[in-house]
């Protein structure tokens, strides 16, 4: 039986940026710790490395950088079973033993209804398609569903539970496992920090949403609303926007997205919480979380110019939220940590490009 061990926002990190795309490049692997052999070159959905044939849905097409406002994304819910299972083997960055790491593309989901095209149903095919028929893969951490980058994979149960341990110790440890990088609209008031909060889930419109609290009493916890902690750090800033990483120390649903806009700084493309974010004159504040309507984020004609975006392309700007890099432990206790490393998108190395933000 195929069981989903974690997904996106139980994923934690190191802080350098060991991969990652800078004037449009993007590179990334397998790396071990000092000393061991160099990593592989990794491929990259929607990209064309390898010349293969764009599957339907693919945003991507020839033109100057005005004509493909986001070079490479993918439109999973256009895609046929075959066509995903295609894009899937093209994202492979590495296997390593009863382990797949691939570079997931942004807007396919883990999970879903019975039906759904999302990565566990198309297990099965990508599994045969990598000649694991007789041993199928499931998933041990994965980017959620609009966030794009790394999911690990394994074809072995007890791997994949000795992974999962890994990362409840790291977490209960608050030792950081993963990595994010993310463009902000807004620069944080501080270089570095952490920012902790109470979130809850709240079903909103037929839709959960995640709602912080004020100091939680003891019946709030028991039922359901967590404290959460994340690292953050600026990595560049530039236009009024900022790249930084991200790294989870606790597990909930949408965690980074919200904790970035309690610090009245929205992860780009983020069209469900950004509009918590208000300004007059200058001057940032949050809305109450619980009155303010989600709706498509709204950016100013400064920021548009700089992106090259008009205001209906912008409405369909997708997240800029990557799972960069993994930490995991080696095969043998004395062995070096291995860490996976996920090329950026084309369209989020475009947005730096645009933006002028560079790493330091």
């Amino acid at each position: 039986m195929r069981t989903v061990l974690a997904s996106e926002d139980s994923a934690h990190v190191s802080w350098e940026m060991g991969g990652g795309c800078v004037l449009g490049r993007a590179w990334g692997g397998w790396r071990r710790g000092p000393g061991v052999r160099a990593a592989p070159k990794a491929a990259a959905f929607g990209t064309e490395g390898r010349h293969q044939r764009q599957p339907r849905g693919s945003s991507r097409r020839s033109g100057p950088l005005e004509e493909r406002p986001f070079p490479g994304l993918l439109r999973p819910q256009n895609l046929s079973r075959k066509e995903l299972v295609d894009v899937l083997r093209a994202a492979v960055v590495d296997r390593k033993g009863p382990l797949v790491t691939l570079n997931k593309p942004q807007g396919l989901p883990v999970t879903g209804k019975p039906g759904e095209l999302t990565l566990l149903s198309v297990l099965p095919e990508l599994s045969q398609s990598l000649g694991l028929a007789e041993q199928e893969l499931q998933v041990v951490r994965a980017a959620g569903k609009e966030t794009s980058g790394l999911v690990l994979l394994s074809s072995c149960p007890q791997t994949a539970s000795r992974l999962q341990k890994f990362f409840l110790h790291a977490r209960r440890a608050q030792r950081p496992t993963a990595t994010y990088c993310a463009v902000t609209e807004g620069v944080p008031a501080t270089s570095e920090g952490k920012i902790q909060a109470a979130l809850k889930l709240e079903h909103v419109d037929g839709v959960d949403l995640v709602v912080p609290v004020k100091s939680p009493s003891r019946k709030d916890i028991l039922e359901g609303v967590k404290r959460t902690l994340s690292h953050f750090r600026v990595v560049a800033t530039g236009s009024g926007c900022a790249l930084v990483q991200l790294q989870p120390l606790t597990v909930f649903p949408n965690q980074l997205q919200v904790h970035m806009v309690l610090e009245l700084c929205p992860v780009l493309g983020d069209h469900t919480y950004s509009a918590r974010v208000g300004s007059v004159l200058g001057q940032r504040f949050l809305l109450p979380a619980d009155s303010t309507k989600t709706q498509r984020q709204v950016l100013d004609e400064a920021l548009l110019r700089r992106l090259r975006l008009s205001p209906s392309q912008a409405a369909e700007l997708p997240l800029h939220l990557h799972l960069h890099r993994l930490h995991l432990p080696g095969a043998r206790p004395r062995d070096a940590p291995i860490e996976l490393l996920a090329p950026l998108p084309p369209y989020f190395c475009r947005t730096l490009q645009c933006l002028g933000l560079r790493q330091q």
